[in-house]
């Protein structure tokens, strides 16, 4: 059994969306590599030859399109931050609160657009799935502009703001309503002196399936809730193959994301890091090119001089 598959099987049980692991545990994954290069004809090189290539991605590659990622300073809807409303705790609790947040963010990415990097990758993919390599999308995103862009082969680690569960019965469904129910329309305002609509449980989204009726939830992984294994698992054995790991736009903290590209790296598999600064993992892996991914990106995923396209 490979170094991630042991890994991967045994964080299942407790990976947690926003846990962050130890410095301790940093230094388990692999041993540091050398400064990482910024040559872009090099990491060309290596690219020209890859089969099957794992883009794993984050807030970053979205934050060129105007998304708000709800981290730092200043990440407040009205007077929460994200972490205090994305809980299960915060939904039994004030359902009608949490449900004007996802509102407020959905109607947001409804008029968002994919920039150059969601493109660039989604071109890329095309392109190479016609010469026979694969290209695979592990995001931490949940604003599906990777899909919007074009991308088929994806995995959305932390689910998705257009997908709904519902409490009752689980049913998991896709919905891109405009307002997602009619009491929600008009409400979400981040203001941070808005009032809570306090909107009655029985006017918040519910299941259509036939019969059911119950409450429905936003299907995203919230903090305090474990990864959905069946993802996980999937997103292993893309590790498994890669011959190629590209990270793009993530801070390289949350875990379990954050081990993933360490652990491929420590099999000796070529990781090229595109980020606005260095990260935690920067010095594992062999490649790191700063900047807006926008901008370093669609240049190291175009057209290799060497491909042949039929």
């Amino acid at each position: 059994m490979c170094l991630f598959q042991f890994t991967a099987r045994r964080l299942v049980s407790q990976a947690q969306c926003g846990l962050k692991a130890s410095s301790s545990k940093k230094q388990q994954f692999c041993l540091e590599m050398a400064r990482p290069s910024s040559n872009m004809a090099d990491f060309r090189e290596v690219f020209a030859k890859a089969k099957h290539i794992a883009i794993i991605t984050g807030a970053g590659v979205s934050a060129e399109s105007g998304v708000p990622t709800f981290r730092g300073a200043g990440g407040f809807w009205r007077k929460w931050q994200a972490q205090e409303l994305a809980t299960p705790g915060a939904f039994a609790r004030n359902p009608s609160r949490v449900w004007e947040f996802y509102h407020y963010r959905r109607e947001v990415m409804l008029s968002k657009h994919p920039n150059p990097a969601h493109i660039a990758i989604a071109e890329c993919e095309k392109r190479l799935s016609k010469q026979g390599r694969s290209v695979v999308v592990i995001t931490q995103n949940i604003d599906e502009l990777h899909r919007k862009a074009g991308t088929k082969h994806l995995l959305e680690i932390h689910g998705s703001l257009f997908k709904t569960r519902c409490t009752s019965c689980g049913n998991i469904a896709a919905n891109y309503k405009s307002p997602i129910c009619p009491a929600l329309a008009g409400k979400g305002a981040p203001d941070p002196d808005t009032e809570d609509a306090a909107i009655p449980v029985e006017d918040l989204p519910q299941c259509e399936e036939d019969g059911c009726n119950g409450l429905l939830r936003p299907h995203v992984v919230w903090f305090g809730e474990a990864l959905d294994p069946g993802v996980l698992t999937a997103v292993e054995k893309e590790l498994d193959i890669c011959d190629l790991c590209l990270v793009v736009g993530t801070s390289s903290v949350v875990y379990p994301a954050a081990m993933f590209a360490p652990q491929v790296s420590a099999r000796g598999v070529p990781v090229a890091e595109f980020n606005m600064e260095p990260t935690p993992a920067t010095n594992r892996f062999r490649f790191h090119f700063p900047g807006p991914c926008g901008t370093t990106l669609p240049p190291a995923l175009a057209r290799h001089e060497t491909e042949i396209i039929s």
